[in-house]
């Protein structure tokens, strides 16, 4: 059996990352760097270069060095929220099942990752290819990290065959009347841009409100930008993904699916149809997340924000997004922010490298119907579409429903032997360079 012993000790160390450069605790990454060096001293005897605050870029020398690879994970994780089934640092295994932030997001990819390359360096192999391997530490606020190592590579003049980072996983319960686990590896990612929607008034006491006020005014911005969506269209990967699909599908998810993807505008509908989930894959998203306004329930507030995230659909733009807000809110008194942005990441290419990846997730569950798919989420992925045209973002463990559901959220965890799945599957990808 594979041996755990590294996994939990990393899970155990609370490496939360920040937008506050204040509430980072450094100590806490450092002794996840101290605990990777003792577990994993053969992949330290490669050549590390440290990145940013405490991002790790190592590079294994491969027989030929045209074609490098670049496997990518991030050290940092999400802070702790409401209630846990066992301590969300606490790696406990129970019943074969391993729980703790973490575990799926992203340290499980990332250990195993580096136990494989272990494994491998004990038994004398030597790669075809070059292989780095990229963990970032502040992923999940910034992406600095990724971005310090794509300019670190560009310094080096590699240009990677293909990277691959966290994404689509071997999704159990992934579309209704499909038994089967979907295998899902994501060739693009949606965008990200944040905006900050403010409404400015005189204030006063909460006796004498005048007609549509900060708050009221907001209010009625949010209700128009929820109520008129943008355009949906079904992108290729999503068509792509639903024709693999159609043919493990049960009657008449099965009959519906075949008609779709020969028809993407009715599939567009059927997916509109189908719950949010199934909408967000055809469409830019926008999520109202934060709310400011009076700091009494007595006083009329002056100010009144709410803050937007909104996901932009490959074939939208940030450009349009904006557009899309001044027009739909329709009101010069609803001052727009934009906060951050990023593009939509370009589509990777269907060819030998995703073949590569789709052979290995093959054999290693062959259970599973492999394909491409759009991921809903950001990932470091997207700052090394600079240097690579093949991106893709997959994590090789296999994941319920409801353990999908608890990344970011509480009670994440992953079973033991969907954690020693991933690790034969990252050998086995390297094996075959």
């Amino acid at each position: 059996m594979t041996s755990l012993e590294a996994f939990r000790e990393l899970l155990r160390i609370p490496t939360v990352s920040s937008r506050d450069a204040s509430e980072w605790d450094h100590a806490a990454f450092d002794a996840f760097h101290d605990a990777l060096r003792r577990h994993f001293p053969l992949l330290h005897a490669l050549e590390l270069t440290r990145i940013g605050s405490h991002g790790l870029l190592f590079r294994w020398p491969g027989s030929a060095a045209e074609k490098p690879v670049v496997l990518m994970a991030h050290i940092d994780v999400v802070p702790v929220d409401g209630e846990w089934r066992h301590p969300p640092f606490g790696a406990v295994v129970e019943d074969g099942v391993i729980w703790g932030r973490g575990t799926l997001d992203c340290k499980g990819s990332l250990t195993a990752i580096c136990q494989a390359v272990e494994g491998l360096l004990a038994d004398g192999f030597t790669p075809a290819q070059d292989v780095w391997l990229s963990f970032g530490c502040d992923e999940e606020v910034t992406g600095e990290a990724a971005r310090l190592a794509v300019e670190e590579l560009q310094k080096r003049d590699v240009t990677p065959w293909f990277v691959l980072d966290e994404g689509g996983a071997v999704a159990y319960d992934a579309f209704p009347g499909v038994p089967k686990p979907m295998a899902v590896i994501g060739v693009t990612e949606k965008g990200v841009t944040s905006l900050e929607l403010r409404v400015d008034g005189s204030g006063g006491h909460a006796s004498t409100p005048a007609p549509l006020g900060p708050t009221a005014r907001l209010a009625r911005a949010i209700t128009r930008l929820d109520r008129t969506p943008m355009r949906a269209s079904a992108p290729d990967a999503t068509v792509e993904l639903l024709r693999r699909a159609a043919p493990h599908a049960e009657p008449p998810i099965r009959y519906a699916l075949s008609v779709g993807v020969r028809n993407r505008a009715l599939l567009t509908r059927l997916l509109l149809a189908a719950g949010p989930e199934a909408a967000a894959m055809v469409r830019t998203t926008f999520a109202v997340t934060t709310l400011s306004g009076s700091p009494a329930l007595n006083v009329i507030a002056s100010t009144a924000t709410a803050g937007v995230n909104v996901r932009i659909l490959v074939g939208d733009s940030v450009d349009g997004v904006i557009r899309h807000v001044r027009r739909v809110i329709k009101d010069p008194q609803v001052q727009i922010r934009v906060l951050s942005t990023t593009e939509p990441s370009p589509s990777s290419p269907l060819d030998d490298a995703f073949a590569l990846l789709a052979t290995v997730t093959e054999e290693q569950f062959p259970e599973a119907v492999t394909s491409p798919y759009v991921m809903m989420a950001a990932t470091d992925a997207r700052h090394f579409t600079r240097i690579c045209e093949r991106v893709y973002r997959f994590t090789p463990f296999e994941m319920t429903k409801t353990q999908r559901e608890s990344i970011h959220a509480n009670d994440e965890n992953i079973t033991i032997a969907a954690y020693e799945k991933g690790v034969a599957w990252y050998g086995a990808l390297i094996a075959r360079l």
